[in-house]
């Protein structure tokens, strides 16, 4: 096969020396393989394969579970801290958790590609956070229907909520006014105080996704903001 442009997801032990990696790919979506030796003190490939690191890579194998044959850089590590890793850190997570094994996904390497650009610039951040989850709900057949369940227009004076067993909105008087929604449906996302509500939305949307367990970069960046709070 010819070098796949590549990003490293997760990353795990496994065995002695090699390591269990998650990657998401341009052609072929996220694929999980076994890179070997990458444990070992030194590895050139051990230093190559870090998060938010551009990577062409091969593999072999039929099964789930690969084999990475090579592993070369193709550009410069995005360098990242504070929210803007976190937020890196979230992306992995979510990405690791709702992209189904070889599943095609294209549109999701190319936000993902350009989110790894804005994280370091605190007022890019958050837009490419949303639209990179965005593609991500688009991969899986999830985004929201601008509508109530049974089909209506969304009136701009209501307030809703989402409905996850319908994918739609239904009235809630602690929800999200209908115009506001309005902006989110059409992708006018840099409206003036739209940025709340639109991560809302996405939160809501993903949570039926990622199921019960926690996220553990949101954690993390939950400890961020209360050490932040502390130190005023």
């Amino acid at each position: 096969m010819p070098p796949e442009p590549a990003f490293l997801l997760h990353r795990r032990p496994y065995r002695e020396t090699s390591a269990l990696v998650d990657l998401l790919t341009l052609n072929h979506g996220r694929i999980r393989a076994v890179a070997r030796g990458v444990q070992r003190p030194g590895a050139k490939s051990r230093q190559r394969l870090q998060p938010f690191a551009p990577l062409f890579v091969t593999w072999q194998g039929e099964r789930e579970l690969k084999r990475l044959v090579l592993m070369e850089t193709r550009g410069h590590v995005a360098l990242l801290a504070g929210e803007g890793l976190l937020c890196g850190l979230y992306a992995n997570e979510v990405a690791t958790r709702l992209l189904p094994l070889e599943m095609p996904a294209a549109d999701v390497f190319a936000f993902y590609t350009a989110l790894l650009e804005a994280l370091a610039l605190p007022a890019e951040r958050a837009l490419a956070l949303r639209r990179f989850e965005w593609s991500l709900l688009e991969a899986r057949g999830a985004t929201p229907r601008f509508a109530t369940p049974d089909g209506a227009r969304l009136d701009g004076q209501t307030r809703y909520r989402f409905d996850a067993p319908s994918g739609a909105f239904t009235p809630s008087s602690g929800g999200i006014e209908g115009r506001t929604l309005g902006y989110v449906e059409q992708g006018a996302w840099q409206h003036p105080g739209l940025a709340g509500a639109l991560k809302v939305v996405m939160r809501q949307a993903l949570a039926p996704l990622l199921g019960s367990a926690e996220l553990r970069s949101r954690q993390l960046m939950q400890d961020l903001v209360h050490r932040r709070r502390a130190a005023r």
